[in-house]
């Protein structure tokens, strides 16, 4: 059969929401979509492939974040510099710790929609639907809110144009030289309570900056070093908005999806015969899939096979999110069955879905040293099995919240309640995400380290 933007909807899909109450209304808004000029275009797509190719291969490394749910009300202009500026640093010790470029993701302009285990809430015997996102419905529990509504598309994309704006200029516009996002760093390392652990790394990267400067490469000299690649991403859930947003590349005759440089598939939505899958194999976007507990190794082959049936390098990125106690026995079987099936793929952990708790209180949140465990975790299992770890997946915000527990800053239980501004699931803030990092680094040098060592030869 023959592939099309619209295929998807002879499948079975899960998530999406049929309750709106007026589908002629929501037709038109997804016509009216159709309409709208891309977000992304198709050689930004393929440039982004390009680079998780190099991912790969394991000349780069992939750092993926953002919001668990971007939302209308906390729009501003402040909130995406404070994001871009945490995942700025948190590139800049990565890059120096692995010794390659780090590809930068973000889980922005366009991560409304999340799916929800339940499509209902209960509160003092009043059932309502669940809140979906902003670009479904509202998070206040009125029957009003809760009630799908199609112009929150239409105000999702808008949010989304508005977000790539200031990112390009923030990437591009001197914001992002990087003498500037190491001095910023180094505020971060005199504050932290593990500073000193820290110190030595960041001196080393002083110390290589004042080596460039005195040879004459600065930012002015280079133009390059004041600018960076910052490419989006968001999960494919609302089928009808994204198959708005694709269109046919006047250069190539391929489909693409314009909403986004890389869309990823969830791991409730991962069915190979179900819609999410349809959708996303006839887009030539980058594509993610989520990797958790309940995967077998054959049924990952086979959605591997119907995505990229070509095995085209970067065009797919595994995420595994198995928990910190779950990450060795499940993520075992898996890349062994990739790795001996010869596939391409890039391998990505996501360390924050699996380790989610809910406290006496009644706040969700994610123990900061359980996040940190998942990631060892990840990267002891694919080195054994032989397999590159790529990259990392995480929701963070650069906001000071208090929504995960721990960390250097020891956020305990109770302080949840003074920050805790997620619409979501729980973010790590700046510095618990600028921390992760570091940790990253270290176990990164750690097995840079290991593979320079000569072998001994017994004799």
């Amino acid at each position: 059969m023959t592939w099309t933007p619209s295929s998807w909807r002879d499948r079975p899909a899960k998530h999406i929401p049929e309750d709106y109450p007026d589908l002629d209304h929501l037709s038109d808004v997804e016509a009216r979509l159709a309409a709208f000029p891309p977000l992304v275009f198709a050689g930004e797509v393929r440039t982004l492939k390009q680079r998780l190719a190099s991912v790969a291969a394991g000349e780069a490394f992939l750092l993926q974040g953002g919001d668990c749910a971007e939302s209308f009300k906390e729009f501003s202009a402040d909130n995406i510099r404070d994001t871009l500026r945490v995942m700025l640093q948190m590139a800049v010790v990565l890059t120096y710790a692995a010794s390659k470029p780090v590809v930068k993701v973000g889980r922005l302009a366009g991560q409304f929609g999340k799916p929800r285990s339940s499509p209902v809430e209960e509160i003092d015997g009043v059932t309502l639907p669940s809140y979906r996102g902003d670009n479904i419905n509202g998070m206040d529990f009125t029957e009003a809110s809760r009630t799908p509504d199609p112009e929150r598309l239409i105000k999702a994309y808008s949010q989304s144009a508005s977000t790539l704006n200031l990112v390009r200029a923030f990437s591009r516009g001197g914001y992002a030289d990087l003498a500037n996002v190491h001095q910023w760093m180094l505020g971060f390392v005199d504050r932290s309570p593990l500073g000193e652990r820290y110190r030595m790394m960041a001196d080393k990267i002083s110390d290589a900056l004042d080596f460039m400067r005195a040879c004459g490469v600065t930012s002015q000299s280079v133009p390059q070093m004041a600018q960076v690649e910052v490419y989006t991403s968001h999960e494919a859930l609302l089928l009808g908005y994204e198959e708005a947003m694709t269109r046919i590349d006047s250069t190539s005759g391929d489909w693409y999806d314009t909403s986004a440089h890389m869309l990823w598939i969830g791991h409730r939505t991962r069915q190979v015969d179900h819609a999410h899958v349809e959708f996303c194999k006839g887009v030539k976007n980058p594509i993610g899939m989520k990797c958790g507990p309940g995967l077998e190794p054959d049924e990952l082959l086979r959605i591997i096979e119907t995505l990229n049936p070509e095995d085209e390098a970067g065009r797919i990125t595994l995420i595994s999110r198995f928990g910190a106690e779950g990450v060795k026995e499940g993520l075992a079987p898996l890349a062994r069955a990739v790795k001996a099936s010869g596939r391409t793929v890039v391998w990505s952990c996501d360390p924050m879905h699996g380790n989610t708790l809910k406290t006496e209180s009644g706040f969700k949140t994610r123990p900061v040293d359980r996040v940190l465990t998942e990631v060892r975790g990840f990267i002891d299992v694919l080195n054994a099995e032989g397999c590159v770890p790529g990259g990392v997946h995480f929701e963070m915000t650069g906001q000071d919240v208090t929504e995960c527990i721990g960390g250097a800053q020891a956020i305990s239980e109770a302080d949840l309640s003074s920050r805790y501004h997620t619409h979501c699931d729980p973010r790590l803030n700046g510095e618990q995400a600028l921390e992760l990092a570091f940790l990253i680094a270290e176990k990164l040098i750690e097995i840079k380290d290991a593979s320079q060592m000569p072998s001994r030869v017994a004799g």
